[in-house]
C-alpha cells in the first residue's frame, strides 16, 4: 500500500477511489503549511498537486531525499510550478491531466468574449436602482463574424477554435511549436498565421501558451498597442505572459475594448490599484479550467495515472 499526499483540492470521489488501494493524506490546506508539507512530502510514494504547490527547491529536495516518491501528479496541465527538468533527471515522472479541463477553458474564452464584446451585462444595479441605460448599452458588438486570434494552438486552443467557429467566428492561430501545414489547423477550421498577423487582425485575442522564457512578458505594452483598436484580450494561460499594468492602461485609454484575466504574476493577486476604474474588465481567480465537471475529469484521470505508475514495476529509475 503506497502513501499518497494531496495538498490541494481534489474531487472527493477520486480521493475515495485512491483510498481503496492506498494510504491517502488529503488536506486541501496543507499547501499553506510549509513545514508540515515538507515532512509529508519526504514520506510519500506519490504527490498530487494543483498550481499553488511549488514542486521545486526545498520541497523537491524533500520528495527526492525521502527516496520513496515514484510520481508527481498534476491536477491540471500547466507545469510551471514544477521543476520538470530536475524531476526527470532524478527519474521522477510528472503526470499532467492533459485535455481534461480543455472544455472548461474553451467555454470560459468564448463566453467571456461574448460578455466583453456585448458590454451589457453589468447593468443590474443601475436598472434595479431605477436607471435605464438603454442608449449607452445599445452599442454592443455581436460575436458572429468577428475574428478570434489564438496564441498557442495545443489541445485547449484547438477546442476553443471549434467552439468559436460554432458561434460564427473566424479563427486565426499561431503556435511556435507547430508546422504551418499541421493538420490541426484545418481540422479545427483555423487559419495558421504569424504572431504579429494574429495580433493585428483579431477582434479577440486569447492566450494558450505555457510560461517559459520565450513567453514571459510576451504581451507587453508594445504588443498590446499592436492589437486592433477596441479588441478584447483574454488570458486564461499563465500570469507573467501579460503585462497587467499595460492592460489596465490600454483599457483606460480606450485602445482595448475589454479584457479578461484569470491568471496573475502573483497569486493570490495582492491589492492591484492599477486595475481600479478599468472599464469592461473581468478578473477571475485562476478558475478558467476549474468547473465541477472539469474537476471530476482531472481528478479521476490523475488518480488513474498515478495508480498505474505506482503499480508498475521499475516505474522510477534508481538514483
Amino acid at each position: 500500500m503506497a502513501r499518497i499526499v494531496i495538498p490541494e483540492f481534489m474531487d472527493e470521489r477520486a480521493v475515495a477511489g485512491l483510498r481503496t488501494s492506498h494510504e491517502v493524506l488529503y488536506d486541501a490546506k496543507l499547501v499553506d503549511d510549509g513545514a508540515r508539507l515538507l515532512k509529508e512530502a519526504a514520506a510519500c510514494e506519490a504527490f498530487i498537486v494543483r498550481n499553488r504547490t511549488q514542486v521545486r527547491g526545498d520541497l523537491l529536495k524533500a520528495l527526492l531525499g525521502g527516496k520513496r516518491c515514484k510520481v508527481v501528479g498534476r491536477l491540471g496541465v500547466g507545469l510551471d510550478n514544477i521543476d520538470v527538468a530536475a524531476c526527470e533527471a532524478a527519474g521522477l515522472p510528472v503526470v499532467p491531466a492533459t485535455g481534461a479541463n480543455a472544455l472548461s477553458v474553451a467555454e470560459y474564452v468564448v463566453g467571456t468574449a461574448m460578455l466583453l464584446l456585448r458590454g451589457a451585462y453589468q447593468s443590474t444595479a443601475a436598472v434595479a436602482g431605477g436607471q435605464w441605460p438603454r442608449t449607452p448599452l445599445s452599442n454592443g458588438r455581436e460575436i458572429g463574424g468577428k475574428t478570434l486570434g489564438l496564441v498557442g494552438f495545443g489541445s485547449i486552443g484547438q477546442l476553443t477554435a471549434r467552439l468559436a467557429r460554432a458561434v460564427g467566428m473566424h479563427v486565426a492561430a499561431f503556435d511556435a511549436m507547430l508546422d504551418t501545414d499541421h493538420p490541426a489547423y484545418a481540422e479545427a477550421g483555423a487559419r495558421c498565421a504569424g504572431l504579429d498577423e494574429v495580433i493585428a487582425m483579431s477582434d479577440v485575442v486569447s492566450l494558450h501558451v505555457p510560461l517559459v522564457d520565450s513567453t514571459r512578458g510576451l504581451f507587453d505594452a508594445a504588443r498590446i498597442a499592436a492589437m486592433k483598436q477596441g479588441a478584447v484580450l483574454i488570458n486564461p494561460a499563465r500570469g507573467g505572459i501579460v503585462d497587467e499594468v499595460a492592460v489596465a492602461a490600454a483599457l483606460k485609454s480606450g485602445h482595448l475594448g475589454g479584457a479578461a484575466i484569470d491568471v496573475f504574476g502573483t497569486e493570490p493577486l495582492p491589492k492591484a490599484t492599477h486595475f481600479e476604474d478599468c472599464p469592461n474588465l473581468v478578473l477571475t481567480p485562476h478558475i478558467a479550467g476549474v468547473t465541477a465537471e472539469a474537476n471530476e475529469r482531472v481528478s479521476f484521470l490523475i488518480a488513474e495515472k498515478v495508480s498505474q505508475l505506482l503499480a508498475a514495476p521499475g516505474a522510477r529509475s534508481a538514483r
